[in-house]
C-alpha cells in the first residue's frame, strides 16, 4: 500500500528547467530528466487516499495510485506495465498534458499541492526507452478484417495500436508527409522532441500498422475506395478549423496569420535542421512567416499561444505581446468557482512566459494597422469588460484606453471551431454540427455505418488525454463491429464530459 505519510514528509518538487539563455538558443526540451531519487520522493507522496479521485480526472482512467506506489518502492518494469495498461502514449500526455488529474488529487483540497502525477508519468515513460526499449507486444491471430484509420494524431494512433493487437490489418492515412499529425508539426520540439514519436511510430510498424502519408482521402483517394479495401474506417482527422476575426480591420494585412500556420512552418524547419538540410521558416506558397527581428502580437491566452511565444523567443523576436480577451485569472482556486476536483480556471504560466515578452489582460484588437503599404506595422488596443448574454459573449471596449502595439507579425491563437471542411465529409455522408464537429452514436458510429470518429474531430479541440481516451474507445467499438473476439477497453463513451460542477 502507499506509505500514508509520505505527503507529510516530502513537498511538492519538479526538476528545475534548463536556464532561459541556455534553452532559447536551441529547440530541446525545456524540462531534463528528474532523476531517480526526486520521482521516487514525488511518488511517495501519493497518499493512501481511499477514494482517488485522480482516476475520475483523468479520462484514460489512468491507474495513478498503482504506478506511484511501484516507483516509491523502485519496481520500475511493474510501474511501465500499469502506465502502458491504460495509456498507449504516456512519453507524450507526461509531455504535453495539463494534468486534469492533478486538479483531481485529494492533496489539493484547500489549496494544498498535489502530487506531481504528470512528472512521475513521463519519467516512468521514459524508464521504458531506458530499461529496455519500446518492444513490440505479440498480437493476436489475423482476423482477417481491414481498418483504415484516417489521420495520424493521438486519437488515430491509439486506435491504431489497440485494432492491431487485437489482430486486425490497419492502414493509417495522412495526408502530411510525415505520420504524427499536430504532435509532428503542431507542438514545437521544445515541448516534445519528435524522437519521442518516431520511436513509437517504430512499435506500431512492428505490429503491424501500415503508414501511408501524403494522401488526402477524399482527394487522392475517394471515400468508396476506401470502404471497398476496408471493413471499417475511422475518421480522425482532428479539428484544425482556426478560429479568425474576419470582422477586425485590417485582417486582411499582410502579416496577419493563424497561429497553426506559424507553429507548422517553425517544425518543419526544426525537422529539416535535424535531417541536414536547410529550410526557411515559410507558408505553402512560399511567404515568410519567421519572428526574427520581429515585433510580435500574439492574440490568444491557450496553450498555443503560448507555444507561439516560446518559437518566437527561439526565432529571434524583437519582442513580444500576448494578447488576453479575459481578466487576469486568479493565482489559486476559487472553490466558489471551480470546486474541487473540478479543472480550475487560474493563471497559468508557461515555460514560454518567463523567457520573455509581455502579457496584456483583458484587451483586444480594434484594428490591425497599415503601413501603407498593405503590410501590418502596429495593433490598436482597447481595455475590454466581457461578459455572457443569453449565451453569448459581449465584448465592450473602455472609451479612452486605446493604444498603439508596434506589430510586424500577428498571430491569431483564438482557439478552433471544429474539423476542416473537406470532401471526405461529403463523400462519407456526415456532416459538421453547429460546434464543428462530428457526432458519433453511442457505439462510436457516425451517420454512416461502419464509419467511425474519434478525438477531436469529435469532441473540438480538447486535451490529448481525450484523444487518446476516445481513439481507445472507438477501437473497441470497431473490434466489436467486426465481431472480434472478447472486448477491448473502453474508458469513455461518446457523451463523457470532463469533471464539472452542476
Amino acid at each position: 500500500m502507499p506509505d500514508p505519510n509520505g505527503f507529510l514528509r516530502y513537498h511538492r518538487r519538479l526538476p528545475a528547467r534548463r536556464p532561459v539563455p541556455v534553452r532559447i538558443s536551441d529547440w530541446r526540451e525545456v524540462y531534463p530528466p528528474a532523476g531517480e531519487d526526486l520521482v521516487r520522493e514525488q511518488a511517495t507522496r501519493c497518499m493512501d487516499c481511499g477514494i482517488p479521485f485522480c482516476h475520475d480526472g483523468c479520462p484514460l482512467g489512468n491507474r495513478i495510485p498503482d504506478w506511484n506506489d511501484l516507483v516509491r518502492t523502485g519496481s520500475w518494469d511493474a510501474a511501465v506495465e500499469s502506465l502502458h495498461a491504460t495509456n498507449n502514449f504516456p512519453e507524450f500526455t507526461g509531455r504535453l498534458c495539463p494534468a486534469p488529474c492533478e486538479a483531481a488529487c485529494v492533496l489539493g483540497i484547500g489549496g494544498g499541492d498535489p502530487v506531481t502525477i504528470k512528472q512521475v508519468e513521463v519519467e516512468i515513460a521514459d524508464a521504458a526507452v531506458t530499461r529496455g526499449g519500446l518492444e513490440p507486444r505479440p498480437v493476436a491471430a489475423p482476423t482477417g478484417r481491414s481498418v483504415a484509420v484516417v489521420g495520424s494524431g493521438p486519437a488515430g494512433l491509439a486506435a491504431a495500436q489497440q485494432l492491431a493487437r487485437a489482430g486486425h490489418a490497419v492502414t493509417v492515412y495522412e495526408r502530411d508527409d510525415a505520420i504524427g499529425g499536430l504532435l509532428r508539426y503542431g507542438i514545437p520540439d521544445f515541448k516534445l522532441e519528435k524522437q519521442h514519436i518516431d520511436r513509437r511510430l517504430a512499435q506500431l510498424a512492428a505490429e503491424g500498422v501500415r503508414f501511408r502519408t501524403g494522401v488526402n482521402v477524399g482527394v487522392d483517394v475517394t471515400a468508396e475506395q476506401l470502404r471497398e479495401a476496408h471493413d471499417a474506417v475511422l475518421l480522425a482527422c482532428g479539428a484544425l478549423q482556426g478560429r479568425d476575426t474576419p470582422e477586425t480591420p485590417g485582417r486582411e494585412l499582410r502579416g496577419v496569420h493563424q497561429a497553426m500556420t506559424h507553429l507548422v512552418a517553425a517544425n518543419r524547419v526544426v525537422a529539416a535542421a535535424g535531417e541536414g538540410r536547410p529550410a526557411l521558416a515559410v507558408l505553402p506558397d512560399g511567404t515568410p512567416i519567421d519572428a526574427a527581428g520581429k515585433h510580435v502580437v500574439i492574440i490568444g491566452g491557450g496553450d498555443t499561444a503560448a507555444d507561439c511565444l516560446g518559437v518566437a523567443h527561439r526565432q529571434g523576436t524583437a519582442g513580444v505581446h500576448q494578447l488576453d480577451l479575459y481578466p487576469e485569472p486568479p493565482h489559486s482556486r476559487d472553490a466558489d468557482r471551480d470546486p474541487w476536483p473540478t479543472w480550475p480556471w487560474l493563471l497559468r504560466n508557461y515555460p514560454a512566459h518567463e523567457e520573455g515578452g509581455d502579457r496584456v489582460f483583458a484587451a483586444a484588437v480594434q484594428e490591425f494597422v497599415d503601413d501603407g503599404t498593405g503590410q501590418v506595422k502596429s495593433v490598436r488596443i482597447a481595455e475590454v469588460s466581457v461578459e455572457k448574454r443569453d449565451g453569448r459573449r459581449i465584448v465592450t471596449p473602455l472609451p479612452g484606453s486605446e493604444r498603439e502595439l508596434p506589430a510586424d507579425l500577428v498571430l491569431l491563437a483564438i482557439g478552433f471551431e471544429g474539423t476542416e471542411r473537406q470532401p471526405l465529409l461529403e463523400q462519407f455522408g456526415v456532416s459538421r454540427n453547429a460546434r464543428g464537429a462530428i457526432d458519433a452514436r453511442p457505439d462510436w458510429q457516425t451517420d454512416a455505418d461502419g464509419v467511425f470518429v474519434a478525438g477531436d474531430m469529435h469532441r473540438g479541440a480538447s486535451l490529448i488525454v481525450w484523444a487518446i481516451a476516445e481513439g481507445r474507445a472507438a477501437a473497441a467499438a470497431i473490434h466489436a463491429y467486426l465481431g472480434g473476439v472478447g472486448e477491448l477497453p473502453a474508458p469513455v463513451d461518446p457523451a463523457r464530459q470532463p469533471l464539472a460542477a452542476r
